[in-house]
C-alpha cells in the first residue's frame, strides 16, 4: 500500500503553486510560468489519481465491514460482497497508476523534438522508404497542431530522402516520438520491381529533445569549425548561387551539423546551432542516464540507430514493434499518421520500465 503521508507531503505543495499562477510577476516570466503550469498539471495528475486510489481502500474497507456484519440485511451483505469484488479487481490499476504519478517528471518530456531518418540498406527503396517515415511522422505532427520545419535534406533521385532533419514543434512532442529511435525495416514490392518480388530494406531514425535558451550548454567559440560552401540540389532555379549552406563542427566531441535549406547563411547557421545544442544536450542526458541506468531513464531498448526496432510489412498490412511485441495489422492507417495506438503502447511499456527500475532502486536492487 501506499503511504498516504507521502502523497500529501507531495501534494501540500498544490496550493503554494496555485498561488504562484496568479503572481503578477510569474506570469511576466515565460520560463519560469511555463515550469509551474506544468508543476501544476502534474500535481494534478498525482492529486487525481491518489483521490481514486484512496477512495477504492475506503470503499474496500467499508465493504469487508458491512460484509462481515452478522447483524447487517442479508441483501445489504450480498452488495457489499458484490461491491468488495468490484473494488479489489480495480485497485491494483489504481494502484499502479499512482506509482506512475509519483515517478519524478522526466525534464524533456515537453520540449520540441528533432528527428534525424537516413535511409540505410536497400538503394533507392531505402531513400523512398526514409521518405515515407517522413510523412508517416508529418501526418502525425498535423494532426495534433504541431509545426515540423526541415533543418537539412539530402533528397534522392527518385524521390525520398537519402538523408533528412526536421524539427518539431509542439508541446509533448519528444514526449510522444522518443521511441522512435533505432532501425526501421520495410518489407514490400518497390515501384521499380518488374516481377513484384517483394524486397526488404531500411532506414534508420534519431530522436533528441531539442535543445532551449535556457539550457546549461557551454559551446565555445573556439571549440567550433565554420565552413560554408554553396547549396546543392536537383537544379533549377531555387539553387544557390552563393555560399549560403553552413556546416558546423564541433571539435570537442567531433558532431556534425550543417544545414542548407535557407536563402541566408545566417539563417542556415541558427539552424545549425540549434541542432548541434541540441544533441550536446542529448548527450548529456545519454551521460547522466549512464550513471544512474539507463532503465530508469525509462527506455525502451537502446535508441541506437544499429537496433532493429520496427518491421512494416506493406503485403500482410502488418507493423511489428519488436521492443514490445506488438503487432497491427492496420500498418496502412499508421502510414498516414495514425500512431497513437502504436505511441500509447510504447509509452506505456516506457512507464512500466520506469516503475520496475524505481521499485528496484527502492528494494536496493
Amino acid at each position: 500500500m501506499i503511504e498516504k503521508e507521502k502523497v500529501e507531503s507531495i501534494l501540500s505543495r498544490l496550493r503554494a503553486v496555485e498561488a504562484l499562477l496568479a503572481d503578477p510577476q510569474i506570469a511576466s516570466d515565460q520560463r519560469k510560468y511555463r515550469e509551474i503550469v506544468r508543476e501544476h498539471a502534474s500535481l494534478g495528475r498525482l492529486q487525481e489519481r491518489a483521490t481514486e486510489y484512496y477512495s477504492l481502500l475506503d470503499r474496500i474497507e467499508e465493504d469487508k465491514a458491512m460484509a462481515a456484519d452478522p447483524a447487517a440485511d442479508e441483501d445489504l451483505r450480498q452488495m457489499a460482497e458484490a461491491e468488495l469484488a468490484e473494488a479489489e479487481a480495480a485497485l491494483p490499476a489504481a494502484e499502479k497508476a499512482l506509482s506512475i504519478a509519483l515517478l519524478p517528471p522526466d525534464p524533456d518530456e515537453h520540449r520540441n523534438a528533432i528527428l534525424e531518418i537516413r535511409a540505410g540498406t536497400g538503394g533507392d527503396e531505402a531513400a523512398l522508404f526514409a521518405g515515407d517515415l517522413l510523412r508517416m511522422y508529418s501526418r502525425y505532427a498535423d494532426a495534433r497542431g504541431w509545426k515540423i520545419s526541415t533543418l537539412d535534406s539530402a533528397p534522392s533521385e527518385l524521390g525520398g530522402f537519402k538523408e533528412i532533419s526536421v524539427s518539431v514543434q509542439g508541446d509533448g512532442a519528444y514526449r510522444a516520438l522518443r521511441h522512435e529511435g533505432g532501425g526501421h525495416r520495410v518489407q514490400r514490392v518497390p515501384e521499380t520491381e518488374a516481377q513484384g518480388r517483394i524486397h526488404t530494406s531500411a532506414a534508420t531514425v534519431a530522436v533528441f529533445p531539442e535543445a532551449e535558451p535556457e539550457d546549461d550548454l557551454e559551446i565555445r567559440p573556439e571549440d567550433l569549425r565554420i565552413d560554408t560552401y554553396r547549396s546543392g540540389g536537383a537544379g533549377g532555379q531555387h539553387v544557390n548561387k552563393t555560399d549560403s549552406a553552413v556546416r558546423i563542427t564541433h571539435l570537442p566531441t567531433g558532431v556534425v551539423v550543417q544545414s542548407d535549406e535557407e536563402r541566408s547563411q545566417h539563417q542556415n547557421k541558427e539552424k545549425c546551432m540549434s541542432v548541434l545544442r541540441s544533441k550536446l544536450l542529448a548527450a548529456q542526458r545519454e551521460a547522466e542516464a549512464a550513471k544512474i541506468g539507463a532503465a530508469r531513464r525509462g527506455m525502451i531498448g537502446s535508441g541506437d540507430r544499429s537496433e532493429r526496432i520496427r518491421t512494416y510489412n506493406f503485403p500482410q498490412n502488418r507493423l511489428t514493434d519488436h521492443r514490445i511485441n506488438l503487432t497491427l495489422y492496420s500498418l496502412d492507417r499508421v502510414m498516414e499518421g495514425a500512431m497513437d495506438e502504436l505511441l500509447d503502447a510504447l509509452a506505456a511499456r516506457s512507464e512500466d520500465v520506469r516503475l520496475e527500475a524505481e521499485l528496484s532502486k527502492l528494494g536496493g536492487g
